[in-house]
């Protein structure tokens, strides 16, 4: 088998060269089962890049997303909830529902069903290529109803700059930092982990639906075919609820701050 040596730049970029690798198989795999190609797929990592290339680990060290302590995130759901913009209900929306920034953008209408209080996220649009099912809390639904919706058709929720698209992926990280909020999209799903572990009596399972994580336990695998998803309503109403409660002034050292009866 030759040597493989891609391009020192591949290096500095694994995330980049990771799906773009990825894609690459879909497209061979793709033009092999359609007959436009026969052998191998080059772009395969399993059994056959993995025995020539260095893992991602190796080249370099796992970063992991900047995120917000769940204790600070009532506090910003209180200033998205006064804010008008479509970027800042997006943002909103993807807290409550711990779902991806790529899931939130490309939500349309056809996939709510307000009667239901349920958000079907189809197969292409997941990490995991599986539709997922998402529980919709109060907080959501009104939302949701005040959501101003383009036309009678299949629109996106969250309409773009441009008539009929989607908001730009960068839109919602360029929202946290005019808000002066240095963490990322991403790393509000770590919250809503932390939060679960320590705040709540969810079994473990139930949190781990409720963000899509794919089981990577083989043993484990067959045994969680059910999605828990009355519990997985509950934990997000929990969330949503929580998220949603009155913000407590922080105590500066020296200083005497009143907090009204009943705010926390």
């Amino acid at each position: 088998m030759p040597s493989i040596r891609p391009p020192c730049c591949a290096f500095s970029k694994t995330e980049t060269a990771s799906r773009l690798r990825g894609r690459i198989e879909s497209i061979l795999g793709w033009a092999t089962v359609r007959g436009y190609r026969s052998g191998d797929n080059p772009a395969r990592w399993k059994g056959h890049l993995s025995e020539a290339l260095p893992k991602r680990s190796k080249v370099a060290p796992l970063e992991h997303y900047a995120a917000m302590p769940y204790a600070d995130v009532p506090a910003l759901v209180a200033r998205l909830r006064q804010s008008s913009p479509v970027s800042a209900q997006a943002l909103l929306f993807l807290i409550l529902t711990a779902a991806r920034s790529n899931e939130v953008i490309g939500a349309r209408w056809s996939e709510i069903d307000l009667k239901n209080k349920t958000w079907t996220v189809p197969a292409e649009r997941m990490k995991g290529g599986k539709e997922h099912k998402v529980p919709l809390s109060d907080v959501l639904l009104d939302l949701l109803r005040n959501l101003y919706r383009e036309g009678d058709g299949d629109g996106y929720l969250f309409v773009g700059s441009q008539p009929g698209g989607p908001l730009s992926r960068k839109t919602l990280t360029q929202l946290l930092k005019r808000m002066g909020v240095d963490v990322t999209v991403h790393g509000f799903r770590a919250g809503f982990s932390t939060w679960a572990a320590e705040q709540t009596n969810f079994p473990r399972e139930v949190a781990e639906q409720s963000l899509a994580h794919v089981i990577s336990n083989a043993v484990e695998r067959p045994y969680k075919r059910t999605t828990l998803f009355d519990k997985r309503r509950q934990l997000m109403a929990a969330w949503a609820r929580y998220c949603s409660s009155p913000v407590v002034p922080k105590r500066e050292s020296g200083s005497n701050v009143v907090v009204p009866i009943g705010a926390r």
